[in-house]
C-alpha cells in the first residue's frame, strides 16, 4: 500500500463531486478541510518536518482559521518561509500549533528572513517531503523517531555571493496574535564548527535541539534581531515577554557550487541538549550511518518502517481505481501518524518509560483510531494506557486531550472519562503490562471530577452528552473492578452506569434539552451505548427508533446545499434545524450508522456506509469531508472499508459489507482474512452490496456482530453479497448490558 499513499490528501479545502443518493441529504457545516499536512513523518514518531507558510492549523498550506464551511485563503499559491518541525495532523481549533525551529535556506541577506517564497515541484511520500523554493533552492526533508534530516541543494552563487542556512529558534505557532507561540526562556550555544545546540521553553515544556550542518568551510554565527553576532558563542534569555520578543537563532554562510548539497541533522528531546544529541546519534545509528551524510539512509529506513505499518492492512486491488487506492492507502497512513510516542522523554515526570503527546483528542479518536491501534498494535496501546495513567498520577486527571505542553488539557467541553473506554478494551483483551489495581484507583477517582460530581449529585450532567460519557465509563470500569476482586466497587459502578436514561426524553426518543459541543441533540442521540436494547426500548421500540434514525440520515429527504465560505447565521440555523447526519464531518456521528444493527436493520447501515465511502472521500488535496482529527476520520474509513466496526468499551465488532473484494489484517494473535463474493465496489450513485450469508472459518454465522474473543480467534471471514437486502442479521441483535435501576 505504501506506493499508493498521497500525503497531500486532506491538505486543501474539501473538493468532492456532488453527492448522489442518500448522501445528498446530509448537511455538514463544520470546517470542510482535512487540515492534514504533507510533511515527513515517522509512524507514531515524535518529530515531523514540513514547509512553513503560517497556514492554519498545521503551519502548511494556504488557509485561514475557520469554524464552519469552506475556509478562506491567506495565500494565493503554495508558499514557504522555511521548514519547521512538529505539526498536528488533521486537528482543528486546539490552540497549539508547534512549528518550532524553522530552518530557512537562503540566497538573500538575513533581513529577508520571513519572506514567503512560492513553492514548486512539491512531492511527498511516507517519510519524505521535497519542494523547490522560488529562489532555486531544492529542499528534501526526512525524519526519524526523534530526529530530522534536511538536505538543501543550492544553485551556484557568483563571486562574493553567499548561500545561507538560518535556524530561527524564536518562531512557534502561526503568525497571528491568537496563534503565536513565544518561547518563555531560551538558550543557544555554538559547540564547534558545524555543531550547535539549544533549548527553548514553550508552553512550559523544555524542547532541546542538537544540530549538525555538513557544510565544510562555511561560517557559523549567532544572530539576534536579524543582526549577526561575530565572536559570540552563546545566547541566553532567562525571561521573554511576547511584547518584546525579537527573533534569534544561528546562521551558516558560505559559497554554493552548482548542485552542492548541504545536509542539516537535528536531534530533539524534552529532557535537555545531551539527550537531544544522543537521540540524533541513535536515530542515525539505527539507519546504519554514524559520520557523514545520513539523509538517504534515514529516509530509506523510515520508509521501511512505514511499509511495515501499512502492510498490517492489505487489500485485493481488483476493481479499485487508482483514486480509490490512494484514498485507502492514505487513510491507513494518516491513522498511524499520531499519537507521538517519545519513550523516556516525559518532561513532567522523571522516570523513564512510555511517554506520548498529541492525543488530540480522545473525543476524536476513541471510537475508531484507538481501536485500530489496539487491534493491530496492542503493545502500542498498552504503552499509551500507561502514559494516560502516569499523566493522571502526575498532573491530576485522565486527559481528554494531551499535547506537548505542561499540564494535562482535559478538553472538558468535549467529553468526560473516555480513557475508561479505551482501558476497558485492553482489560477485555487480557493485555499484559498494566498494573490494573493502580489503574482502577485513577479510573475511580477520575469519575468524580468536573462533570462527574454533577452526575453523582443530580443524576445528570450538562452538557447532557457528559451524562452518556460518564454512564458508559461506569459500565466499562465495572468489569475492571470485578476482575481485580473489588466487588463492592464493582456493584457501585454498575449502579451508577444506569444514569444514561436520565439523558433522554422518552416522549421524543432524543436527548433532553441541553447545550452541545459542536452539533445538536440529533447528532448525539444515536451513539452506541452499552445498553442499546434499553436505548431502543426507551425510544418507543425498534420501529420508532428505526424511524428516528431514518429521519436523521435523511431517508427520503430532498438534497441539501452545503455551506460555502463564511456561511451566515440564518443559513447555519436552517441547516442545524434539519437535525441531519453530518456525513462524518462531526465526531458524534461516527458510530451512528451502526445503530441500525440494534433494530435488525444491517441493510440500512450498509446503505449509509456505502454512501459515505462513495461520496465523502476522494483523492487529491480536497479529498476529505472535514478535519481528519489525528486519524480518527481516516480510521473510520478503514473500518468501513473492511466491513467491521469496533464497539468501544465492549470488546466486540459489528459486521457489514466490505468495500474491497478481499483484505488481510496482520495481528499478534494471527492474520484475519476477509473475503467476499459478488462485491460491488462503492461508487457514487452505484448499487449497494448487502450481506446475504457469512461464514467464519467455514462455520455459518447468522449474527451481524462478533465478540472480541471470537474475532481474535477467527482466521477467515467470508461474506456472500448481493444487490438486495436479505434476512441476514435481522433475527438477532448485538448484545446489550442492562445496568441495575438507578
Amino acid at each position: 500500500m505504501l506506493e499508493h499513499v498521497d500525503p497531500f490528501i486532506g491538505t486543501g479545502a474539501t473538493d468532492l463531486p456532488p453527492a448522489h443518493g442518500l448522501a445528498a441529504a446530509w448537511w455538514w457545516p463544520k470546517p470542510q478541510i482535512g487540515n492534514t499536512h504533507p510533511g515527513a513523518t515517522h509512524p507514531f514518531g515524535m518529530v515531523s518536518a514540513c514547509a512553513y507558510s503560517g497556514g492554519y492549523p498545521t503551519g502548511y498550506g494556504r488557509y485561514d482559521f475557520n469554524t464552519e464551511g469552506l475556509p478562506r485563503t491567506i495565500h494565493d499559491e503554495q508558499v514557504a518561509s522555511g521548514f519547521t518541525h512538529f505539526q498536528q495532523s488533521g486537528t482543528g481549533a486546539i490552540r497549539k500549533y508547534y512549528n518550532y525551529f524553522r530552518i530557512t535556506p537562503m540566497l538573500d541577506p538575513l533581513d529577508a528572513l520571513g519572506t514567503y517564497w512560492p513553492l514548486t515541484q512539491e512531492a511527498a511520500s511516507p517519510g519524505e517531503y521535497t519542494a523547490t523554493l522560488a529562489t532555486g533552492v531544492h529542499a528534501e526533508l526526512t525524519v526519524g523517531p526523534k530526529s530530522a534530516v534536511h538536505r538543501y541543494t543550492f544553485p551556484a552563487t557568483g563571486a562574493g555571493e553567499q548561500a545561507r542556512i538560518v535556524l530561527d529558534a524564536s518562531i512557534g505557532g502561526l503568525p497571528t496574535p491568537r496563534s503565536r507561540t513565544v518561547p518563555l526562556r531560551a538558550h543557544l550555544e555554538q559547540l564547534h564548527p558545524g555543531v550547535a545546540q539549544g533549548e527553548i521553553v514553550v508552553e512550559g515544556v523544555p524542547l532541546a535541539v542538537h544540530i549538525e550542518v555538513d557544510a565544510p568551510g562555511w561560517r557559523q554565527l549567532l544572530w539576534y534581531d536579524r543582526r549577526l553576532m561575530p565572536g559570540g558563542t552563546r545566547l541566553d534569555f532567562d525571561y521573554i515577554r511576547p511584547t518584546t520578543l525579537r527573533p534569534f537563532g544561528l546562521i551558516w554562510m558560505g559559497p554554493a557550487r552548482a548542485d552542492q548539497a548541504v545536509e542539516v541533522r537535528m536531534g530533539f528531546s524534552l529532557r535537555g541538549v545531551a539527550q537531544a544529541q544522543a537521540n540524533l546519534a541513535a536515530d542515525l545509528a539505527e539507519a546504519g550511518t554514524i559520520l557523514g551524510p545520513a539523509y538517504e539512509a534515514r529516509r530509506d529506513l523510515t520508509r521501511q518502517r512505514w511499509r511495515e505499518h501499512l502492510d498490517l492492512i492489505r487489500v485485493d486491488e481488483t476493481g479499485l481505481s487508482p483514486e480509490r487506492l490512494a484514498t485507502l492507502a492514505t487513510a491507513s497512513y494518516h491513522s498511524f501518524i499520531k499519537p507521538s510516542f517519545a519513550v523516556d522523554e516525559s518532561p513532567s515526570w522523571t522516570t523513564d518509560g512510555p511517554y506520548a503527546f498529541d492525543l488530540c483528542t480522545m473525543w476524536d479518536v476513541y471510537r475508531t483510531q484507538l481501536p485500530l491501534i489496539t487491534t493491530l498494535l496492542p503493545g502500542r496501546a498498552v504503552d499509551l494506557a500507561n502514559v494516560l495513567l502516569s499523566v493522571c498520577e502526575q498532573e491530576g486527571n485522565l486527559p481528554i486531550g494531551y499535547r506537548m505542553a505542561k499540564g494535562a488539557d482535559r478538553f472538558s467541553r468535549q467529553a468526560s472519562a473516555l480513557a475508561h473506554v479505551f482501558l476497558a478494551d485492553l482489560w477485555a483483551r487480557g493485555e499484559a503490562g498494566i498494573d490494573w489495581e493502580w489503574a482502577l484507583v485513577h479510573l475511580d477517582s477520575d469519575l468524580r471530577r468536573t462533570y462527574g460530581e454533577d452526575y453523582l449529585v443530580h443524576g445528570v450532567a450538562h452538557p447532557v452528552t457528559h451524562t452518556l460519557d460518564l454512564a458508559t465509563a461506569y459500565h466499562c470500569t465495572t468489569a475492571i473492578a470485578r476482575g481485580v476482586g473489588d466487588h463492592a466497587l464493582a456493584d457501585q459502578m454498575a449502579a451508577n452506569s444506569a444514569g444514561w436514561r436520565n439523558a433522554f426524553d422518552p416522549a421524543t426518543g432524543l436527548l433532553i434539552d441541553s447545550t452541545f459541543y459542536e452539533g445538536g441533540r440529533w447528532n448525539y442521540s444515536f451513539r452506541l451505548l452499552p445498553d442499546m436494547a434499553g436505548r431502543v426500548e426507551l425510544a418507543g421500540g425498534e420501529e420508532r427508533f428505526t424511524g428516528l434514525l431514518d429521519r436523521f440520515f435523511g431517508v427520503g429527504a430532498d438534497p441539501v446545499r452545503q455551506p460555502g465560505i463564511d456561511p451566515g447565521k440564518e443559513e447555519l440555523a436552517a441547516g442545524y434545524a434539519l437535525g441531519r447526519f453530518e456525513g462524518l464531518n462531526n465526531e458524534p456521528d461516527l458510530d451512528a450508522p451502526w445503530a441500525y444493527h440494534y433494530t435488525g436493520r444491517p441493510d440500512r447501515t450498509a446503505q449509509i456506509v456505502h454512501g459515505a465511502i462513495a461520496n465523502m472521500f476522494g483523492a487529491g488535496r480536497g479529498g476529505l469531508p472535514g478535519n481528519d482529527d489525528s486519524g480518527g476520520l481516516s480510521a473510520w474509513y478503514l473500518w468501513a472499508t473492511l466491513g467491521l466496526f469496533p464497539v468501544v468499551g465492549q470488546d466486540g465488532f459489528l459486521l457489514g459489507p466490505p468495500a474491497v473484494p478481499e483484505s488481510r489484517l496482520t495481528r499478534p494473535e494471527g492474520d484475519l482474512r476477509l473475503t467476499t463474493n459478488d462485491l460491488r465496489v462503492p461508487e457514487p450513485g452505484g448499487p449497494v452490496s448487502y450481506v446475504q450469508r457469512v461464514t467464519i472459518d467455514g462455520r455459518e454465522h447468522d449474527s451481524a456482530w462478533l465478540s472480541g474473543p471470537a474475532a481474535r480467534a477467527a482466521r477467515h471471514i467470508h461474506l456472500d453479497l448481493g444487490d438486495e437486502p436479505s434476512s441476514w442479521g435481522a433475527h438477532t441483535r448485538p448484545p446489550s448490558a442492562p445496568a441495575p435501576a438507578a
